[in-house]
């Protein structure tokens, strides 16, 4: 006579008893605190604010960056100007903030996923650290895609494209900035796709299979955002789009071991297993 399995018990959850308002009141707490650890990144960037404008800011705009010589670029020197009142006063802060920013994402991505673990299942959870770990590191990775490889490739199109010889490109320095933040923060968005197939195929939102199946259209996709980060030129296009189908290509290794790892945990939840 074979006997029903034990019901599973739900876990303990810390955030059952707590209202609306103390949600509110935690959430804005770990705000503060990833806000905090933004603001130490800016005090580190402040204390060495003349080593981050002239060899990470301005790096790219010269012919002597690392890029240009290891891949043996001909690459020229990138002329700025500042052509309002306070334009640079506005790039070094800007420059200050975007860099904290980067600096003290680790902190922030602890406290958003200190504040959302709680909520979810026990089978669901991972460990805090760990979790910030992954979402840090492609973040970063991103962060050093963009900086290395478009952003230099971007400055040396725009610099030698000329319609006419008698036409100078001086650019101006709050222009050159938003590039290079657009770039590289975007760059940090886009590499985050790993991470949120782990997140949906956890949730069982998600399946290889379904990546899968519209890779062809993931390709194009790819192709057409590369473009649109990208000067219009093919060489830098394609060295966008082969990471991002890279990518892609991750996220579908991803989402098999997200959903490989749900069904085992479901299956020990129904004693299957």
């Amino acid at each position: 006579m074979t006997k029903n399995p034990p019901a599973a018990k739900p876990p303990k959850d810390r955030t059952d008893e707590m209202a609306f308002l103390d949600h509110l009141e935690e959430l804005r707490w770990h705000i503060i605190k990833g806000l905090g650890g933004i603001g130490l990144g800016i005090i580190v960037a402040f204390i060495f604010g003349d080593f981050f404008v002239d060899k990470v800011m301005l790096g790219p705009t010269d012919s002597d960056f690392i890029v240009y010589r290891l891949l043996g670029i001909d690459a020229i020197d990138l002329t700025l100007q500042s052509r309002k009142l306070p334009g640079q006063f506005f790039t070094y802060w800007g420059t200050l903030i975007v860099l904290g920013g980067i600096i003290g994402s680790p902190i922030l991505f602890y406290q958003i996923w200190a504040f959302i673990a709680p909520a979810l299942e026990s089978s669901e959870k991972w460990k805090t650290r760990g979790h910030t770990l992954f979402i840090t590191f492609f973040f970063l990775l991103g962060v050093a895609f963009g900086y290395f490889v478009l952003v230099p490739f971007a400055l040396q199109f725009f610099t030698q494209f000329q319609i006419s010889d008698a036409i100078h490109n001086d650019f101006d320095i709050n222009e050159y900035f938003s590039s290079l933040t657009m770039w590289v923060l975007s760059c940090g968005v886009i590499f985050q796709l790993p991470v949120l197939s782990y997140f949906l195929s956890k949730f069982g939102l998600l399946t290889p299979e379904f990546l899968k199946n519209y890779r062809r259209h993931a390709i194009i996709f790819c192709f057409i955002l590369s473009a649109f980060l990208t000067p219009p030129d093919p060489v830098s296009q394609i060295l966008i789009a082969i990471p991002l189908i890279l990518l892609f290509q991750l996220s579908v290794w991803v989402s098999k071991i997200a959903v490989r790892k749900r069904k085992k945990e479901l299956d020990k939840a129904f004693g299957d297993a």
